[in-house]
């Protein structure tokens, strides 16, 4: 493990209040300016603070990952980037979970009085379940840090941190990193960013590292502006003996910060099934301990051959 990932597994894991991302944005801003490289912090929606090292505007690709950390969940957000069809049926499961335990409490109030002779008030059970149903939406969302972070996304900031470091200085002017906010709460912190940068918005290549650390299969899912990278991108990250590397510009759908921007690429580390099924799990809960260092390296290997190929171009 890098330094600089211990530190952040040390030290900065958890990244939810603000005491504990002002630290951390303190630490990579620190770090930046060891490196030779400089760095700002800028707001964004609902208080969103992304933390931007180098210029983005003038970067021919810009590295990015959300730090924000999840609340800690019962059960795991499972992504089948590939399989779209199972992918929302389990979003809508997950939803209709956050509906009927609310209306199970209430029936069971509704049944508990009318068993003790008392008439309930209809309109009075009706708004309790809207606020028991805008507990569990706040729980989700807001709730208590989960302290296991591994691949969500302690992977996806280490992997950046990784990256600035290995970056030859000639570079520098080359790249820029997001570290984006609010990802968890719905995208806020990289919908701040792009209504700021106009032209990263539209015409930059926006690489987003998002549970990087849990899986030997690396998957790269393009926007179509950033469909014409497919091959730079295949020779930069090859596949391996340790890694199948996939590039999908069409039938895959991957829920991160690089859909706000149209030559956007998601990057995750997926496991599959015998089947071939693409998934990942254990994220959102105390699961999520996996770190495999092997990934770490390979995509900052490939983040740094990736940005000399668009140098050169």
């Amino acid at each position: 493990m890098t330094e600089t990932a211990q530190t952040v597994f040390e030290e900065h894991q958890i990244r939810k209040s603000r005491k504990q991302k002002t630290a951390f944005i303190d630490y990579v801003q620190a770090t930046a300016a060891s490196l030779g490289y400089d760095s700002h912090t800028e707001k964004g929606y609902l208080g969103a603070r992304n933390v931007v090292v180098g210029d983005p505007d003038t970067a021919k690709v810009v590295y990015t990952a959300h730090y924000d950390t999840c609340a800690i969940m019962p059960f795991p957000n499972f992504i089948t980037p590939k399989c779209i069809w199972l992918f929302l049926l389990y979003q809508i499961a997950v939803g209709i979970l956050m509906v009927a335990i609310p209306s199970v409490l209430v029936t069971g109030i509704f049944f508990g009085l009318a068993a003790c002779g008392i008439e309930a008030d209809a309109l009075l059970l009706h708004d309790l379940w809207l606020i028991l149903i805008l507990a569990v939406c706040w729980f989700i969302m807001a709730g208590p840090a989960n302290k296991h972070t591994a691949n969500d996304n302690t992977s996806g900031v280490t992997t950046l941190l990784d990256i600035m470091t290995a970056l030859p200085e000639e570079l520098h002017g080359e790249v820029a990193f997001v570290f984006f906010d609010l990802e968890e709460m719905g995208l806020f912190g990289s919908a701040g960013f792009a209504s700021k940068h106009k032209k990263v918005t539209k015409n930059t290549l926006v690489v987003n590292f998002d549970c990087v650390s849990d899986g030997n299969t690396i998957l790269f899912v393009l926007r179509k502006g950033a469909v014409p990278y497919a091959e730079t991108i295949r020779t930069a990250f090859p596949s391996t003996e340790s890694f199948t590397v996939e590039v999908a510009s069409k039938g895959a759908i991957y829920p991160s910060d690089q859909a706000n921007f149209a030559r956007g690429v998601g990057v995750a580390a997926l496991k599959k099934t015998k089947g071939g099924l693409l998934y990942m799990d254990r994220i959102h809960t105390k699961r999520d301990t996996v770190y495999m260092e092997e990934n770490i390296a390979y995509l900052t290997e490939g983040a740094v051959c990736l940005a000399e190929s668009l140098r050169e171009k």
